[in-house]
């Protein structure tokens, strides 16, 4: 997995980077995919034009990551950039000794309008680090440079970024930019051992990692240089306690080149609005070890971390979200449940976040779903945890069981597929959109997801001692 897919790019990108541990390898590393699909901080040949910026200062040797270098002085200095658009463009200020200074207005925005004008993505770097693993923003304002960090208002999202090699060393001024303002966000003292907590800490603060992202933006935290299985454990961790105040959370190890896993929220879809004609009786609410089977479900789905997690009723509506009406989930009725589990699917998704489908598409909202069958109450946590983890590793479209050859359920569906999930009519499920995407096979050994309860003699093998 690469950068562009890591961070979702769909479209014409407006990206600031922040924070410390590998911001400027990030920006040219994701220029290069962008300008010609290699994963590389190297110049080659020339791809298509890419526009690399900073609104603070950038070292004389990050230079040459660029395959031209453009020194603006006045808008009037970008009189002929238009005409030689080719490659990863840096763009900077004049150079004061071995650095180049920061773009601001008018500048910058003269620069914004050419890349608007040309459907150019754009690349911002705005603040420094000065090599350190870990920073904490400036509290101050500066006469040059204003607040920090500088990021313009019209970026769509901001990516900070960490330098995972901090954990676990002293809060000193040899591994942490500021040290002394990042030990009043963190709760630590001077000299103390920076643990993942402190991290998060300074990481969810407003005057932290948050600090000046625009109110609209879309909000990434890069845990770089995750280079040993102790530090890819601790990223893991410190991914999932980001969640709902980040909009996804990166694991990387930029100087290999490699992602290692996104982590994003993932909804849980129980789709319990069927008339169970050929049962009987309502199977939603059939008994499970003392309760309702639809309960049971959205039991086991906010036991594993789905947020948020959705029960669409209707067929028997009213008894079904009685019997989960006290939990912390999202009830959606589908009104028109007659017509098929289709209708249920589209009820379940069009009740995620109140965002545009587009912005499923550029990197909002939720970036998987899981639908899980309300005849399915043995499902575990375990498992949709595996399903969510394996999603990770490479978003793939769609995430699916393998049990002993057979494809069971639940699925996983990731957000790339939601609008072909919307088209679907009739009563038929997500495996009807199968053959247009590529299917990731999760084996497990557990045959208890095999049974669905159809007909009384699986409701009681349901019912037997090893369920």
């Amino acid at each position: 997995m690469q950068l562009d897919q890591a961070f979702r790019i769909a479209d014409i990108p407006r990206i600031a980077l922040v924070g410390a541990g590998g911001k400027t390898t990030a920006l040219f590393q994701l220029a290069r995919i962008l300008s010609n699909g290699r994963d590389s901080s190297s110049p080659g040949s020339p791809g298509r034009p890419v526009i690399v910026t900073a609104t603070t200062h950038l070292h004389i040797d990050q230079v040459r990551l660029a395959d031209s270098h453009w020194i603006v002085k006045k808008p009037a200095d970008l009189a002929g950039f238009e005409k030689n658009l080719c490659g990863v463009m840096l763009v900077t200020g004049p150079l004061e000794r071995d650095r180049t200074t920061g773009l601001h207005n008018p500048n910058l925005s003269m620069l914004h309008t050419i890349c608007d004008s040309h459907a150019l993505p754009l690349l911002i770097e705005a603040d420094g680090a000065r090599q350190h693993p870990l920073k904490a923003p400036a509290l101050h304002l500066s006469p040059k440079f204003g607040d920090e960090p500088p990021i313009p208002d019209f970026v769509e999202t901001v990516v900070v970024v960490a330098g995972l090699t901090g954990l676990g060393m002293p809060l000193t001024s040899k591994n942490v930019h500021r040290p002394d303002i990042f030990a009043s966000l963190s709760g630590l003292a001077h000299a103390e051992t920076i643990t993942p907590e402190a991290l998060r800490r300074v990481l969810i603060h407003p005057a932290g990692g948050l600090k000046n992202i625009p109110r609209t933006a879309h909000r990434f935290v890069l845990l770089n240089q995750a280079d040993t299985a102790e530090l890819q454990a601790q990223a893991k961790s410190l991914a999932e306690s980001l969640l709902g105040i980040f909009n996804a959370v990166i694991i990387a190890s930029l100087a290999q080149s490699k992602v290692h896993a996104v982590y994003e929220p993932v909804a849980g879809i129980i789709l319990a609005g069927g008339e169970s004609k050929r049962f009987g009786r309502p199977k939603q609410l059939l008994d499970y070890r003392g309760q309702p089977f639809v309960r049971t479900v959205a039991q086991t789905a906010l036991a594993s971390g789905l947020s948020p997690v959705v029960v669409v009723s209707g067929a028997h509506a009213e008894e079904v979200e009685s019997a989960v009406r006290d939990l912390p989930i999202t009830i959606a009725r589908n009104a028109n449940w007659q017509e098929g589990q289709s209708s249920s699917i589209r009820t379940g998704l069009n009740a995620l976040k109140p965002v545009p489908l587009s912005q499923w598409e550029s990197g909002r909202g939720e970036g998987a779903a899981i639908f899980l069958l309300a005849d399915q109450p043995q499902v575990t946590p375990t498992f949709i945890r595996a399903l969510v983890e394996r999603h990770t590793f490479d978003m793939s479209p769609i995430v699916a069981p393998l049990v002993a050859g057979q494809r069971a359920n639940p699925v996983l569906f990731d957000r790339n597929t939601f609008p072909d999930l919307l088209e679907l009519t009739g009563d038929v499920g997500g495996r009807a959109i199968f053959p247009k995407h590529p299917v990731t096979f999760l084996t497990w050994h557990d045959e208890r997801l095999l049974l669905d309860v159809d007909t009384e003699k699986d409701y009681q093998r349901l019912q037997g001692p090893e369920n």
